[in-house]
């Protein structure tokens, strides 16, 4: 029984995978296959939940797919089945299903047809990664492919300005929550001494004692976690990321960011329940982090002046009550409430293109007074300070701007590069020094090792910070997030002596992928005058093939899982102390600024407006 589960991840990829391959103009093969996947998928999960409920609901676990092991790490693929999975791969399947049959003809001749279907079935395939994962490795692998089809999507209309900077912000917030992610991961594997199962957190006697015993390192997992939960719920002070998903097409705003994308946020504090479910400030923080963002979204929501927005952030209000649910250990009110949550929004969206079609055809307006409520008792000056909050969205955007992405860029700003060759020839002795260093642990004590990784680790954030401000020179940008990577794999073999391949395994990714982006660029130059990230250049639009090439070369030097750096990450946070926590932080935000810094290089070269005058200009939103 347990071995059927790994059907539902395999078939998502194959239907990808076929998918790429098809035709570009056979719209009816493309669809067909899309929907034919989908069938498959859903009936195989009516038949296999069937078989499992008439067996008791047992709780499956499968983990024979062992990636890497050594004495005291394990990497992985752990398929696990329950009731939390249950629900959400059955709503999943059934909504999925039903808009890939209304995507057929809504999208019928769009230019990137085959694009959209690619893109939802690489969305679907993270979406079952991550529901059906049973460790931490697993939900990371199926998290960072929803994050970068997320992007796909919402960029669909990629030769518009407002979709892809919206996917751009889009994809920066879902970062954030990696950080909670990355580091939450990190302390676990300190906290068991292992790569931790779900199944293993049951053991209620085991996590009981850990909690007791080390009650620090689980306050630390538990914060981590709920930062991802409400960075991809939407909560506060994420929840202005929604309604810029809604550039997407508006079946794939439905299915992914009106019911199963953002509803994920609720999936692993129910995952992670045996952590804090004994922790009563956990439980509390929750519990207001979803009345405050209910509270305020529903303000927002109602003076909304797109339908789009109006629904998303009525979706965000639900959530966070769904959260109040989650805090309260009413976990089958909260899947109840997820269920019904998930069809009504994708049923408003779905129709809200024809209900504003009919609003503007209506040409009868009767005017009706509004019944009395009890907002009519507050003072003037509370309800216009309300309203004027809420038209502005609370500022949200201005605060994460503010106490994130302002003093990042301000600092990379500051920091003044020299040219390539340059920085080769002062880097180049200071990374021999520290691999001589590597190899000469018995001449100097370990502290002095600690601080040198440190100090390695923080030179390597400020060169990915570079690369992240840097608007002109391409190349040297590319140049600084592989230099990065190479001084991030030397200070953490600074900070613990492990084994070369370790770091062989890393570096491998790197290589290729940073190898695959310097020839892309250099083929991109010679066929464009001007190649530089002052603005959106639109260059897929003649050179579809090169954007792909470069776009897979990006999601390789970002460690996405399609290389062994992706493995490796994971393998080098197992060498940081629990202790450290600095050195962790500066390590995860040099990995994920390095994934935000790539993928907006890939946008302003090859996504937006194209830069040629005699391209037609379009509209700037969708």
């Amino acid at each position: 029984m347990e071995k059927t589960l790994i059907l539902f991840t395999l078939i998502p990829f194959i239907g990808f995978f076929t998918s790429v391959f098809l035709p570009d103009k056979k719209e009816n093969l493309i669809s067909r296959t899309a929907f034919g996947i989908m069938g498959i998928q859903l009936i195989a999960l009516i038949a296999f939940t069937a078989y499992w409920l008439f067996h008791g609901r047992p709780v499956l676990d499968f983990k024979e797919l062992v990636l890497l092991e050594k004495a005291d790490f394990k990497f992985m693929i752990d398929i696990y089945f329950d009731k939390t999975t249950a629900v959400y791969a059955l709503i999943g399947s059934f909504l999925t299903f039903l808009v890939t049959i209304y995507s057929r003809l809504y999208l019928h001749r769009e230019r990137g047809y085959k694009r959209f279907f690619i893109s939802m079935l690489l969305f679907y395939l993270g979406y079952n990664l991550t529901i059906f994962a049973g460790n931490i490795e697993t939900l990371l692998i199926g998290w960072e492919i929803l994050g970068m089809s997320s992007f796909l999507l919402i960029a669909f209309y990629r030769n518009r300005y407002l979709p892809v900077k919206n996917a751009l912000k889009v994809f920066t917030i879902y970062r954030i929550g990696d950080v909670g992610l990355i580091l939450a991961m990190w302390m676990s594997h300190h906290l068991f001494h292992s790569s931790i199962t779900f199944i293993e957190l049951h053991n209620s006697a085991a996590v009981g004692a850990q909690i007791h015993s080390h009650y620090t390192m689980v306050l630390f997992i538990c914060v981590m976690i709920l930062i991802t939960a409400a960075a991809k719920s939407a909560q506060l002070p994420f929840s202005s990321w929604l309604p810029r998903a809604m550039e997407g097409p508006t079946p794939s705003s439905a299915i992914f960011y009106g019911s199963l994308s953002v509803h994920l946020g609720v999936f692993i504090l129910l995952r992670f329940y045996p952590f804090w479910e004994d922790m009563i400030s956990i439980r509390i923080l929750i519990a207001l982090l979803g009345i405050s963002t209910s509270i305020v979204t529903s303000l927002i929501a109602r003076v909304q002046s797109s339908v789009k927005s109006q629904i998303a952030y009525s979706s965000t209000s639900q959530i966070g009550l769904i959260f109040v649910e989650v805090a309260a250990g009413f976990d089958n009110l909260a899947l109840i409430h997820f269920a019904g949550n998930a069809f009504l929004r994708t049923y408003q969206l779905l129709v809200s293109p024809s209900v504003v079609s009919y609003l503007i055809r209506e040409q009868f307006y009767n005017f009706m007074p509004r019944p009395q409520t009890l907002e009519d008792t507050w003072p003037k000056k509370i309800a216009n300070s309300f309203y004027i909050l809420s038209i502005k969205e609370w500022n949200l955007d201005s605060v994460i701007g503010l106490f994130f992405w302002n003093p990042l860029k301000a600092l990379g700003k500051k920091i003044k590069t020299p040219s390539l060759k340059t920085l080769l020839i002062f880097a180049l002795p200071v990374y021999a020094t520290g691999v001589f260093l590597v190899f000469s642990r018995e001449h100097i004590s370990e502290r002095t090792y600690e601080i040198l990784a440190i100090i390695f680790s923080t030179q390597a954030l400020i060169m990915v910070l570079k690369s992240f401000t840097e608007r002109k020179h391409v190349t040297l940008a590319w140049s600084l997030i592989i230099i990065s990577h190479f001084i991030n794999a030397l200070a953490i073999s600074l900070n613990e002596p492990g084994e070369l391949y370790e770091s062989v395994l890393y570096l491998t990714g790197i290589v290729i992928s940073g190898t695959m982006g310097y020839i892309v660029l250099h083929h991109l130059k010679q066929k464009e005058k001007r190649v530089d990230l002052n603005q959106f250049h639109g260059h897929a639009y003649e050179h579809p093939r090169i954007a792909l090439m470069f776009l897979i070369a990006c999601l390789g030097l970002a460690g996405f899982p399609i290389t062994p750096t992706f493995i490796a990450e994971d393998l080098f946070f197992n060498h940081i102390h629990q202790t450290q926590v600095f050195l962790a932080f500066f390590t995860s935000l040099s990995f994920i600024i390095t994934g935000i810094s790539l993928v907006r290089m890939y946008a302003r070269l090859f996504l937006g407006p194209h830069s040629k005058p005699y391209h037609e200009i379009p509209f700037k939103s969708s």
